[in-house]
């Protein structure tokens, strides 16, 4: 059996239903934020913990090397998996707080790149990338538990825009399938009589 390659080959309604389940999940998140980044940290908690249990696992292999290294990373992410699975609402906070200086030093590194670059690129757009970068950080580890919210929120907005797309394209294809697919309205042609 071949493989489609054609990620619009699935049909219409699977695009349309895609859609749907992206509208649905984007507009509970932005109902309910506080909730979608508890629930961010509960499934960052459950992706810890299978990563500690599999790095331990890893670290009693006979043939393993570095094993004092896996043993620690794997002690540290079941640190992180009970921390975020028993207190998921302290654990979106924290993530907020990584994510805030992980887009300060994101910010500093564009605004040096926006003016040290030899490369012929519009210097203004890496200068605003840079400040935008820098604005949300600070915002962010300013108040993290409001960053938690925001983030959740616009996780939320991405999905309802990401899904009222898909819902556009299934009507697309469907309509083009439609089009494409010849329809016969009169009686059914004679078939050739054969020579005798």
């Amino acid at each position: 059996m071949e493989m489609e390659h054609d990620w619009l080959a699935v049909g219409w309604k699977a695009l349309v239903m895609r859609g749907v389940i992206g509208i649905v999940l984007g507009v509970m998140a932005m109902v309910w934020p506080i909730a979608t980044a508890i629930a961010l940290a509960l499934l960052f908690g459950v992706w810890a913990l299978a990563d500690g249990v599999s790095s331990i696992w890893q670290a009693f292999q006979p043939d393993a090397r570095g094993r004092v290294w896996l043993g620690l990373m794997g002690a540290l992410a079941l640190v992180a998996a009970f921390y975020a699975i028993f207190r998921p609402a302290a654990s979106a906070v924290a993530l907020t707080w990584v994510l805030g200086i992980w887009l300060i030093v994101r910010g500093i590194f564009e605004l040096v790149g926006a003016f040290a670059s030899t490369v012929a690129t519009p210097r203004w757009l890496l200068a605003l990338g840079g400040v935008l970068s820098l604005l949300l950080g600070f915002l962010f580890t300013a108040n993290p538990g409001t960053g938690a919210v925001a983030v959740a929120f616009w996780l939320g907005l991405t999905a309802l825009a990401w899904g009222a797309a898909m819902v556009a394209v299934g009507l697309v294809v469907r309509h083009q399938a439609r089009v494409s697919t010849p329809t016969h309205t009169g009686p059914a042609a004679e078939p050739p009589a054969s020579p005798a």
